[in-house]
């Protein structure tokens, strides 16, 4: 039996190179928690999440002060066990957000370590169900100051070019008549037979405006309308789905499997964004999968496609891996080594061990705001 030893953590704060803008927030930089676990046998695996654009360290935080201290000494395979103990022991703190960011990537890390110690790549430790490649879509259309709907258009034909089938951009920061001028250039540009999403990022308070714009919006085929409103405002995502043709899409920065499936109990969402670096990890997103299944619901996991093509190649109802094409948004990719090969909006999967991929030692160290920290059995035992 192996007995995790050590766990270390750190905080990286990667800036962003022009200032990025969503429909309600402006973006400069990303934090990133990363964390590492060893065991007393050689093996590690790696784990990281998306910390926000500001306090990032919370998450690191919750890794070292609450966490770590119930995994040393204990086997990693033991994931389910270990998932338990670290949500009961956060209930008091947070089901959701930082807390459960920080479970995630814990879990994450021993799902890693696991498959690197059986050496499999993990989308087979898991149990695969596509073999080579996983399908994906282009996922970009951001605003930026001096972006007219052209350079827009001319963004989503070069994905096209390179092969996606599927392309999805931002709406809901402007007025109507801006925002149809944007999706209208889009559709243009990619022809008909391209999947268009729609993503507001929360954009809407209220059933009235939301309708308003998806009138404008239907006439173009949108695929899905993504998170047209608060995450807590399950109710309105029920009454828009019942409202309009377009698909409702959400749950990216959703917790917990019961959160899940009262967005399917209520019909809210006809598609599951779910992030395993926000829902409480592999483990979590797994039966979050598997309940969708039984309501007919397809997953279509939210970015980090460095980790979640291994979970749409191990699920039959998994749909398409969210890909950035470059690192301008999800720069994460500025802090691992090796980057996935996508041709013809194809991901090919990993061949080596775990998640396929480790940290750049020089670049974590560049951007770190919260230097890699170690909890260990022995200070544990001694302090």
């Amino acid at each position: 039996m192996a007995v995790i030893t050590r766990i270390a953590s750190a905080t990286a704060r990667v800036p962003l190179d022009a200032e990025t803008s969503f429909a309600t927030r402006r973006v400069l930089h990303r934090d990133y928690a990363l964390v590492r676990i060893e065991t007393d046998d050689g093996h590690t695996g790696i784990g990281f999440c998306y910390g926000g654009s500001t306090a990032g360290g919370l998450v690191t935080k919750a890794v070292r002060e609450l966490f770590a201290p119930l995994l040393l000494g204990h086997d990693p395979h033991r994931t389910e066990g270990l998932w338990q103990a670290m949500y009961d022991e956060a209930l008091l703190h947070g089901r959701t957000g930082a807390v459960m960011r920080a479970l995630s990537a814990l879990d994450i890390a021993l799902w890693d370590r696991n498959a690197r110690a059986a050496g499999l790549p993990l989308h087979a430790y898991l149990g695969a169900y596509h073999a080579g490649t996983v399908p994906a879509y282009a996922s970009g259309g951001y605003y930026l100051d001096g972006k007219p709907p052209q350079m827009l258009a001319e963004e989503v034909a070069a994905y096209v070019d390179a092969g996606f089938s599927a392309v999805k951009i931002k709406v809901g920061r402007l007025g109507l008549l801006e925002e149809e001028a944007r999706i209208a250039a889009a559709r243009e540009a990619i022809g008909p037979d391209v999947l268009l999403m729609l993503d507001a990022n929360n954009a809407w308070r209220d059933l009235h405006t939301a309708l308003r714009f998806l009138r404008v919006y239907e006439q173009y085929d949108p695929y899905w309308i993504e998170e047209p409103f608060s995450p807590d405002d399950i109710e309105n995502h029920r009454r828009l789905a019942e409202c309009t043709d377009v698909p409702v899409a959400t749950g990216e920065i959703e917790a917990g499997r019961w959160r899940n499936l009262e967005l399917l109990n209520k019909e809210a969402a006809l598609i599951l964004q779910t992030d395993a670096a926000v829902c409480g990890g592999i483990s979590e997103f797994r039966k979050i999968a598997f309940t969708a299944a039984s309501f007919g619901v397809t997953v279509y996991p939210h970015w980090f496609h460095d980790l979640h093509c291994h979970l749409v190649a191990s699920l039959p109802n998994a749909g398409m891996v969210e890909y950035f094409p470059d690192d301008a948004v999800l720069n994460f990719r500025r802090l691992i080594d090796r980057q996935l090969t996508c041709v013809a909006g194809r991901l090919r999967l990993p061949d080596t061990p775990g998640l396929g991929f480790d940290f750049l030692a020089d670049a974590v160290d560049r951007y770190a705001v919260d230097a890699w920290q170690a909890s260990e059995i022995a200070s544990r035992l001694t302090g």
